[in-house]
């Protein structure tokens, strides 16, 4: 099938396991790559065709997160060679069902991209680009036309491609946004990688509360002490629903892994509670979550 439509197979073959993409220069195909890499594929960069069939039967052995693999063919390559069609064949009578993924896009916006990073084509020579690009087309042509699935990028830009990748390849579990609630302690640091931080110490200290002193924001003791203050039910309802406002646009701009860190003195009390609350909110929300403590067992 063409115009991004993923091909047909049978019931045990729902879930593409080796996927080889090809296309002109410029088309996109880094970025198809990344799109599988994102989704949970094995992607083997500019693999020579000649190995395409070895590096299928590696795979299958391997099993594992190796069994879905996607292998990207480039024009660039040595050994690139033009009976990609034959290649196929081999895998198919091997028992294997490849989907092939064929990145295109227009002449005039090819040359827009490449005049854009100032590079020639890889068979344009003492030519021109256009000539680079009408050698390139002659030389993909049978694979084009063979190709399970055609991308015309001419109109997509990179996060759009992304998307289309992932509806092909990915499954909606692959395309879902992870939340990790992540406790921490202000004096140790912030987390480098937070995309958002809350800071908890408004609330008061259960530290200074001589029978919680030793226990941490796990225990059903300090939790209750820290959830029942004052402002802290708001605190914990209206981030969540912050962040669950904000989760969608951050699927579609391509991020698949959101930190919020929660950050109290020392890490061990305040942050932790509410770190634990505002996960169960978020679960609540039909979001994926999980809740992780940096700096407990610090103190």
């Amino acid at each position: 099938m063409h115009d991004g439509e993923p091909a047909e197979y049978p019931a045990e073959q729902d879930e593409a396991r080796l996927v080889v993409v090809t296309g002109v220069s410029g088309g996109g195909r880094s970025t198809v790559a990344r799109a599988l890499e994102n989704v949970g594929y094995y992607v083997v960069d500019n693999l020579p065709q000649a190995l395409l069939l070895d590096m299928a039967e590696l795979a299958m052995r391997a099993g594992g997160a190796a069994r879905r693999t996607a292998m990207v063919l480039d024009v660039r390559s040595r050994a690139f060679s033009t009976d990609l069609v034959g290649a196929i064949r081999a895998l198919k009578e091997r028992g294997h069902q490849p989907r092939v993924v064929f990145v295109d896009a227009a002449g005039d916006v090819l040359i827009r991209r490449f005049e854009s990073v100032r590079r020639s084509h890889p068979l344009q020579g003492d030519g021109r680009l256009a000539d680079g690009i009408a050698a390139e087309r002659e030389l993909l042509a049978e694979a084009r036309d063979q190709a399970d699935v055609i991308i015309d990028t001419s109109h997509l830009n990179e996060n759009q491609l992304r998307r289309r990748v992932e509806e092909l390849f990915g499954g909606e579990d692959a395309r879902r946004l992870r939340v990790t609630v992540l406790s921490f302690g202000f004096k140790y640091g912030l987390p480098a990688d937070a995309d958002f931080v809350i800071d908890a110490r408004f609330l008061p200290n259960p530290y200074w509360v001589p029978e919680l002193r030793e226990y941490t924001g796990r225990e059903p003791s300090v939790s209750g002490y820290v959830l029942s203050q004052t402002g802290a039910d708001d605190f914990v309802r209206n981030y969540a629903e912050l962040i669950s406002a904000t989760t969608s646009g951050f699927e579609r701009e391509g991020k698949r892994y959101l930190t919020v860190a929660v950050g109290c003195t020392g890490g061990k009390h305040r942050s932790v509670a509410i770190a634990e609350e505002l996960a169960v909110r978020l679960r609540q929300a039909l979001l994926s979550v999980n809740a992780q403590h940096r700096d407990l067992g610090r103190e």
